[in-house]
């Protein structure tokens, strides 16, 4: 089972976004969340708050345990940029383009390996012939 969440439209540019995701793509969601709460960049709490979205959907919908999972797929698309201009002497302007990103992070759950049971079947102990020796 999976778990998908998206971020529009934040208003951060996605080269800045994408450090921070990659800090914590394929890590657990503790790992993940511990990362994130101490990381001092700027994208770092939105990208907190789609995690814990992420988690909540997954524990409360669909009953998964929240030590099994892991961040399976985190990925940070370009949103709409904003078209600004800076004014500059005798009459001129300069574009400024005010960047936005898209963040789709994905929650899977561990699947650990399973047990093989082995049927126990009773060995049948043959006795020693022991040749008897003639005297």
């Amino acid at each position: 089972m999976e778990v998908k969440v998206v971020l529009r439209n934040l208003r951060t540019a996605p080269r800045k976004s994408r450090q921070v995701v990659d800090l914590v793509r394929n890590k657990d969601v503790d790992k993940a969340r511990a990362l994130l709460e101490f990381t001092v960049k700027r994208g770092a709490d939105p990208v907190l708050k789609l995690l814990n979205s992420a988690i909540a959907s997954a524990v409360n919908d669909l009953k998964m345990a929240e030590k099994d999972l892991y961040i399976s797929e985190i990925r940070v698309d370009e949103g709409p940029k904003l078209k600004r201009s800076h004014p500059m002497s005798r009459g001129r302007a300069y574009p400024i383009l005010k960047r936005t990103s898209h963040i789709m992070l994905t929650v899977k759950e561990k699947v650990g390996k399973k047990k093989v049971v082995e049927a126990k079947t009773e060995k049948v102990i043959k006795p020693k012939v022991t040749k008897k020796t003639k005297k």
